[in-house]
């Protein structure tokens, strides 16, 4: 192989990152009736957490001690990256859109941005600031509906409040891994981290599995679980990490802005979701705004 084929190829494959993440909107869409949100992010990050640890068995079983000595922080990651940014999306999924949840997501590099600067003490210029400032104001365009003149009249959708928690805990999910930072490969941290997550899933799961009415797990129920721990699970994470080893963070980064594009065209052709003028309005406004802030961060 060329020494410029690895990095041909790392560019092509990078647009298949959004896409590989935006199944999880269809996944997230599909799932209610059918399987319960906890139950669904215990069997995604359960089966992704079992084939990484096979990958990496060696390295997790060399590093053990360490590990141990920082549960802690394993639980924690587990809890906002696979709780938080799992089972509650899929608990804002029952109310809420594809494409409102494609559209919040994007914005969580803002709050990185924001978190950088009060944690990490990292400067934040001018075209940053104005950046989050429009992009927060796309979020909150979309969660009014692009009602500001009647907020007394719009009717909020409690699935939106679910999708912004996530959102926050995934750029703390980021920050706490630059704060914290681990002597383990990508493979194997991640891996640490699903089975961080494993105590309050489990639990969340009993406590459906307790409840009248609850959705037995036939097998469309199987296969939404599997499919999200393959596709926006393992393939979009590997790739995603592959990817930035040859290309670097900000090239790659730069094709999460396609994500609430690919969302919402999952959520028109295959949902039957509607696009209204405020989610237009929103990704005006949020995606030339996460751009301002990643750009003038990475140069």
């Amino acid at each position: 192989m060329r020494p410029e084929a690895p990095t041909r190829l790392a560019q092509s494959a990078i647009w298949l990152i959004p896409l590989l993440w935006a199944v999880n909107y269809f996944v997230a869409r599909r799932a209610p009736g059918v399987i319960a949100p906890y139950t669904l992010a215990c069997i995604r990050w359960g089966l992704a957490g079992l084939l990484l640890s096979l990958h990496a068995r060696a390295e997790l079983r060399r590093e053990w001690r360490g590990i141990a000595a920082v549960w802690y922080q394993y639980v924690a990651l587990g809890f906002c990256g696979m709780v938080v940014c799992g089972a509650w999306v899929y608990v804002g999924a029952q109310t809420t859109g594809a494409v409102n949840i494609a559209l919040i997501y994007s914005a969580s590099p803002v709050l990185i941005a924001l978190g950088s600067v009060l944690w990490l003490h990292e400067r934040m210029r001018w075209s940053q600031a104005l950046g989050v400032a429009i992009a927060l104001t796309g979020v909150l365009h979309v969660i009014v509906k692009g009602e500001w003149t009647a907020l007394g009249r719009v009717q909020f959708v409690v699935g939106d409040g679910w999708i912004v928690a996530a959102m926050v805990s995934w750029a703390l999910y980021a920050l706490l891994q630059k704060i914290w930072p681990s002597p383990l490969g990508s493979t194997a941290r991640l891996a640490a981290i699903c089975w961080g997550a494993m105590p309050v899933l489990l639990a969340g799961t009993a406590w459906e599995m307790a409840q009248p009415g609850n959705p037995p797990l036939g097998t469309e129920a199987w296969t939404l679980g599997v499919a999200a721990a393959l596709v926006p699970g393992i393939m979009a994470y590997w790739i995603y990490g592959w990817a930035q080893k040859i290309l670097g963070a900000s090239k790659v980064a730069v094709t999460l802005y396609l994500g609430p594009l690919y969302g919402a065209l999952l959520a028109w052709g295959v949902l039957g979701e509607s696009l209204g003028w405020h989610h237009l309005l929103g990704a005006a406004l949020i995606l030339p705004g996460v751009f301002l802030v990643s750009r003038a961060g990475t140069r």
